[in-house]
Parts: structure tokens; C-alpha cells; sequence
């Protein structure tokens, strides 16, 4: 589904979004040498030994849309910028926030890269530097890459987006890739995608499976990608159980799996009898409802092989459905900056498995509002829909521009939490 409006859209993000930010995959870390983090390591990335409950079951939908047909340049001049070596291999860089070994938002992306490298063989050469914090020590980073002849860069990470921005005004020549930013330059594209969408459907599961109707959240930060799904996951439950509430707290990272923790016990201590994550990248909230014996929803990554017994399903990225015909656009000489948003209908987000929590009803209603969602992105957003504060935000029948969806900074009701 192409929007007419998306290349105009990132220009509409009110500055007040970005005040505080870090990355959406982490927070600080070591150098980009590969040390391991000072946070201590998750270790939901080891197999369970435990026998699962019942066999964890896919989705039926067959993603059959074009990737580019999301991808909007950001004017009409078209300009290509020639970012293929003259001879030798394309060397391309992805530079993380976290370590590849987080369980979430990073490794994803790391196993995107590897996905590149095996697609493209010997035409493509990749590399990474995992741990790099924000700010000056970035830019060192990406003026690095360069040195060593990486032509195509991926940031993977909100708070790199200035370095970005100032690189690639020093290095015309090179293309800048961005996930999650919304700033655009002749040689910067920014690349997303309708994880609301697989939020609001994480969240039926979770609605479905709860029997007090009290959900609680783990979240990273207040700003419009994770307040969209934190919104969607409650109006998710809510299709489900319209009394059902969602208790949200907010930790200020996007990587701290001692923080998630200590918030997902939080919730538990206030009630809550089904677990959710939105923007943090460890496996912790997991953690917590394992050793409780409660549901979970997670994100980034589907851990139904590592969580049996509590699983339901997660929002789910699949980043090279985005980054393979971008490079193979590099290799052909026809890259133009723009921005990318990816859907369930390109595959470019999709559900975990269903966990053996989720009910065969449950299944089928997921399923059947998969298909609607993937023809309507974001048709989650329409009205009537409230506030927390009991203000109307979308009168019936009417719903979310792209813009609107990009700005999006108040919680629905039935959310339990401040922004």
C-alpha cells in the first residue's frame, strides 16, 4: 500500500519526541569492539529444557506485497547516488546500539545482515560494530566505516540519527540508511514499518488469554512509535474483552534487562495476569512470566521456542525484506533516498508463532483481522476512539492519517499510564 503523503510525513514529528531519546535497540554500552555488555546478558537464547506445553503453530498468511511498493523517495527528482564501488565487492556496515546477543531489537538485525550476506555471496561484503553508544563516539564509528571503504551504512538506532544526518552531509557519496528516524537528506533514507499492526494483533492474544482483563506492560520510552503500540496492543485486547485494561510502565531504555525486571515485577505485584513489551529488546519480561506462570507477548523476536509454557506471540521484523532490493538497487545503480514503511503484506513485520495458550477461537480471530490488516494498515486507528482522559480523539468511522499515526502522543482508554 503506497501513501501518497509518506514523503512528507517525517518532517511532521514534533521535535518534543526526540528530547531525551537514546536508541531504539539500547542504551549505553562499551566499544564497538565487541566486548560483552555491563548489563548482564540475557540468557533466554539458550534452548529450554523444559517440554513444551503444546506445538507452537504459524501464522497462515503468506505475505505477496512488493517491499518498494512502500518506499516513497523523498521528492520527485530522483537523484541516484552512485554508492557502488568502481571494482571489488560492495562493502556495507550496520552499526548497533546493543549487543548482537540481546534477544530482541539487535540480534534481529544482525541475523538481517547475515540474511544479506548469504543472499547476495560474494557481491556484497558486510560488517558491524555492536555497542557503539551515541553521540560523538558514533560519528567516530561511521567516519571509521567509511575509512575502511564501507560505501552503504545502516544505523539501526534512533539516537544515531544527528551522526547520520552530519556523515553523510561530509560524505555524499555514500548511502545512509536509517531505521526508525524520521530526518531525510539527498543521501539518507529512513526505513520502518506498521509494527502497530502486529501489536494490535499481539494484543488480542493477550486480551484473549487473561481472565482478570488486567494487562500490564513493560515500555521503553513515551514518544510516538512506542505510544502507537502500546495504543494498538490495548485496543488489541480490548476486540477481545472490552473491559480489559492495560497498566504501562515506561523505564527510559531501550536495553536494561535488570530495569525490565524489576518493572514486569512491578506489574505483577500490581495485578496484572498477562505480560507485554513494547521498545525494550531483552527477554526479561519473559523472564518474570516463566518464573511466574503467566502469559506473555513479546517483541523483535518470536522466543516460543525458548518460553513454551507462557508464549503467546509477538510482533516480529524481518529487516532484510527492506534492506536485499535496497542493496540490490546500490549494485544496479539506481538508489534514491526516501522512506520506507514496511507491512504485514510485504513481510516486512509479522507474528511469532501462536503459543498453545492461544485457543483455536483466538487463532481464527487473529488470523482473520491479520488479513484485514495487511489490505489496511493501521485501520486499528479508527473511531470512536478516547483518551485516558475521556477526550475523543477519532470520531466513529473516522481514522489515522500516516501523519497523524507518526505524531501520535496520547494513550486510548483503558491505559493505565503517563506519557
Amino acid at each position: 500500500m503506497k501513501r501518497s503523503n509518506k514523503k512528507f510525513a517525517p518532517m511532521l514529528i514534533t521535535a518534543a519526541f526526540a528530547i531525551g531519546l537514546v536508541a531504539c535497540g539500547g542504551d549505553d554500552g562499551e566499544s564497538s569492539s565487541g566486548e560483552a555488555p555491563s548489563t548482564e546478558a540475557p540468557t533466554s537464547e539458550a534452548p529450554s529444557t523444559e517440554a513444551p506445553t503444546g506445538e507452537a503453530r504459524s501464522s497462515a498468511y503468506v505475505p505477496t506485497g512488493d517491499p518498494m511498493d512502500n518506499f516513497t523517495p523523498w521528492d520527485d527528482s530522483n537523484t541516484v547516488i552512485d554508492c557502488a564501488p568502481e571494482e571489488g565487492p560492495l562493502k556495507a556496515a550496520w552499526i548497533y546500539v546493543g549487543p548482537i546477543n540481546d534477544g530482541g531489537w539487535t540480534q534481529v538485525h544482525d541475523e538481517a545482515r547475515m540474511a544479506v550476506q548469504e543472499h547476495f555471496g560474494d557481491a556484497v561484503e558486510t560488517t558491524y560494530k555492536e555497542l557503539v553508544p551515541e553521540g560523538p563516539q558514533a560519528l567516530q564509528t561511521i567516519e571509521d566505516l567509511i575509512a575502511d571503504g564501507n560505501t552503504v551504512i545502516y544505523g539501526t538506532s534512533f539516537g544515531f540519527q544527528d551522526q547520520f544526518i552530519e556523515a553523510a552531509a561530509a560524505h555524499p557519496e555514500v548511502c545512509f540508511e536509517f531505521a526508525t528516524g524520521y530526518k531525510s537528506a539527498p543521501n539518507v533514507s529512513q526505513f520502518y514499518g506498521a509494527a502497530e499492526d502486529t501489536d494490535y494483533l499481539t494484543g488480542m492474544a493477550a486480551g484473549a488469554a487473561s481472565a482478570t482483563g488486567k494487562l500490564g506492560m513493560v515500555s521503553s520510552f513515551s514518544f510516538a512509535e512506542v505510544v502507537r503500540g502500546v495504543n494498538a496492543f490495548a485496543l488489541g485486547a480490548q476486540a477481545m474483552n472490552p473491559d480489559a485494561t492495560l497498566k504501562v510502565l515506561f523505564i527510559q531504555s531501550w536495553f536494561d534487562p535488570a530495569e525490565e525486571r524489576k518493572a514486569a515485577e512491578a506489574l505483577l505485584a500490581e495485578g496484572v495476569d498477562v505480560l507485554g513489551m513494547k521498545g525494550v529488546d531483552s527477554p526479561s519480561t519473559g523472564d518474570v512470566a516463566k518464573e511466574n506462570g503467566i502469559p506473555w507477548a513479546g517483541y523483535n523476536k518470536d522466543q516460543s521456542a525458548n518460553y513454551p509454557e507462557v508464549w503467546l506471540t509477538a510482533t516480529a521484523y524481518d529487516w532484510s525484506v527492506y534492506q536485499i532490493p535496497r542493496l540490490q538497487q546500490v549494485l544496479d545503480g539506481t538508489w534514491v533516498a526516501g522512506n520506507y514503511y514496511g507491512t504485514l503484506k510485504d513481510g516486512f513485520v509479522k507474528l511469532g508463532k501462536y503459543g498453545s495458550l492461544v485457543s483455536d477461537e483466538t487463532y481464527a480471530a487473529i488470523e482473520a483481522r491479520l488479513a484485514e490488516l495487511a489490505e489496511a494498515p493501521g485501520s486499528e486507528f479508527t473511531g470512536p476512539i478516547m483518551d485516558n482522559q475521556g477526550n475523543e480523539v477519532l470520531a466513529d468511522g473516522v481514522s489515522h492519517t500516516y501523519g497523524e499515526l507518526m505524531e501520535m502522543a496520547y494513550l486510548v482508554a483503558g491505559v493505565e499510564g503517563e506519557l
